[in-house]
């Protein structure tokens, strides 16, 4: 009886020792010569073989390769459970289980050389795992019931292997060094090549824009920051650089890629998966990009294979420690930045970029719209048609010539659009590169003139797209429109002071005096207000961006200064505070 037991533990059932799916491995109810103590140590035993007749089902299911892979290569197609971790974990299972049955081996060994041991010996020697199974049963049952996938296996296994039992603790704890081989490979392949392999949606980096968490900051919505009557929520939509789809603005060598958080196990906090995805996206885009590798050269300064030997030596380590992986990743982005910053400040001069920015989105070259204005005045005063985008454009290359800006590399990357009822969609859509679309396309009202239709479009170059995001050059817009209006206004305001001045020598009347009394006082207002804009705003923190850039090497602290610069231009120039802007819009 003894050797039927081994071999029923071993998962091999006979007729003392029979086999039933729901209730598992029990010793036969029907046998004379078994004590009623004999038969409950053998049934604790028999718990034992349950459990490993249903890892080894569970293993076999799911990787197809351990025991008949014949009759089970469909299996997993059939529960839902599949994926790249998951055959890691069957295969740390496979591993722990492993000196239980070096003890049944070592068992048959002693009843071999000894026949008169007892069952209370296999109780006995069996006995470190009467904890342990049971233990890890949960974890399996978990994975099978709540259909766990991809990396949030990782964060089943580590939760159940915080416990305070050392036996369940190291098992858990080598099935997840075992998980974590897969992780890192996926690391290597994202962080060092670009590579998103991630056939099964496992990884917590996806392809495609986040799903975002508009019922988590819904309490904030309404909150006032103190930022010139700023709410919650409108500083996420300023600081959201997804509010526009980008990708069929960007050039196809550069995919949207997010966080895909309900994947990340919660010992790895948010801010190294940002930074994973940051040096990912990067690497990615110059993998990808046609330029020639002498200019571009390697982001990661050939340091490939010392990273790639670093994630290695962090996946041979027996227990996950976060100090020594987030100190990894902070070398490998800081690495990745560093190169960008060189990439975009020296050699893509971005402080040049920034300079074209400032001088014809925020109004900077202000003698050359002043004389667009007078250019474009007659045909866009009147609502836009078919034809007025073109006549802008001559209008604005006139005004160009007249103020001597003769750049001839510079005046074909902008481009003035109109956005008027009748514009095909496609055109509205997909424009020349760097343009930016229309935040819908639904049907609109006919715009009242084509002042409110106008836009400027500006193509920029690689790799300075992935700071100027199409998103970014519509914030910009929204901005080059409101200090156009303002220019506007104050425009004609003095054209209606060099009236007043023709006139003054004929007899006035009392409302003529109104009239002058309330064209000084706007004109005062216009006036400090302009000069509010272009000195205390626009200047102030300009030079701000431009002393921030120069003081850091590093390309992430360069978009979140401009990001920064950005934000407080739309909440200091008073754009969001509706009173002022819609007034002044409607001049």
């Amino acid at each position: 009886m003894i050797h039927e037991l081994l071999l029923a533990l071993s998962g091999y059932p006979g007729t003392i020792f029979t086999w039933n799916k729901r209730t598992g491995l029990q010793v036969s109810q029907d046998l004379p010569f078994l004590h009623p103590s004999e038969t409950s140590v053998l049934n604790r035993l028999s718990k034992l073989g349950s459990d490993y007749i249903r890892f080894t089902e569970f293993i076999e299911q799911h990787t197809g390769h351990v025991h008949q892979q014949e009759h089970h290569t469909n299996q997993p197609s059939q529960t839902g459970l599949h994926g790249i971790y998951l055959r890691a974990f069957c295969t740390g299972l496979d591993s722990i289980l492993q000196p239980y049955r070096q003890a049944l081996l070592d068992l048959e060994q002693e009843f071999l050389g000894d026949p008169h041991l007892t069952i209370s010996h296999v109780n006995y020697k069996l006995d470190q795992f009467q904890l342990l199974f049971p233990s890890v049963m949960v974890v399996v049952e978990t994975i099978k019931s709540q259909k766990i996938h991809g990396c949030q296996i990782l964060e089943t296994v580590y939760k159940h292997s915080c416990g305070g039992l050392p036996p369940v603790r190291m098992a858990l704890e080598k099935i997840l060094a075992v998980c974590h081989g897969v992780m890192y490979k996926q690391l290597a392949a994202w962080m060092l090549h670009g590579l998103l392999l991630d056939q099964s949606e496992e990884f917590f980096v996806k392809q495609g824009p986040s799903a975002g968490g508009a019922a988590a900051n819904q309490e904030e919505d309404e909150e006032d920051l103190g930022l010139g009557g700023l709410s919650g929520k409108q500083l996420r939509e300023l600081q959201d650089l997804r509010l526009i789809e980008e990708e069929n603005m960007l050039a196809p060598s550069l995919q949207q890629f997010s966080l895909r958080t309900e994947m990340l196990p919660s010992y790895i906090p948010i801010r190294v998966a940002e930074k994973i995805l940051f040096v990912g996206e990067s690497v990615q885009m110059f993998e990808n990009h046609n330029h020639s590798p002498s200019r571009a050269g390697s982001i990661l300064k050939h340091q490939e294979d010392l990273f790639a030997a670093d994630l290695h030596r962090l996946k041979q380590q027996p227990l996950f420690s976060l100090v020594d992986f987030e100190n990894l990743i902070d070398r490998i982005r800081s690495t990745v930045a560093e190169h960008l910053w060189t990439l975009m400040v020296e050699e893509s001069d971005l402080l040049e970029q920034l300079k074209i920015i400032k001088d014809f989105y925020l109004l900077g070259r202000g003698e050359l719209y002043q004389v667009f204005i007078d250019l474009a005045q007659h045909m866009l005063k009147t609502p836009p048609t078919a034809v007025t985008e073109h006549d802008v454009n001559v209008a604005f290359q006139q005004a160009a010539h007249k103020v001597l800006l003769d750049d001839d590399n510079l005046l074909p990357l902008l481009h003035l659009t109109v956005d008027y009822q009748g514009k095909d969609g496609k055109e509205a859509t997909g424009p020349r590169d760097g343009a930016t679309p229309p935040q819908d396309t639904s049907p609109r009202e006919v715009p009242p003139t084509g002042w409110a239709a106008l836009g400027l479009t500006y193509k920029v170059q690689w790799p300075l797209h992935i700071l100027f995001t199409p998103a970014v050059l519509e914030k910009y817009n929204v901005v080059f429109r409101y200090l156009l209006s303002v220019r506007r206004v104050q425009s004609q305001l003095q054209h209606c002071w060099a009236l007043q001045m023709q006139r003054k020598h004929l007899k006035s009347s009392q409302t003529d005096a109104v009239k002058w009394r309330l064209r000084n006082h706007m004109a005062f207002l216009i006036d400090n207000l302009q000069y509010y804009l272009q000195v205390d705003v626009l200047e102030s923190q300009f030079s701000q961006l431009l002393q921030q850039i120069n003081s850091t090497r590093d390309f992430e602290s360069i978009r979140l200064a401009h990001d920064h610069f950005l934000s407080n231009l739309l909440a200091q120039s008073f754009i969001l505070l509706k009173p002022i802007s819609v007034g002044l819009f409607l001049c």
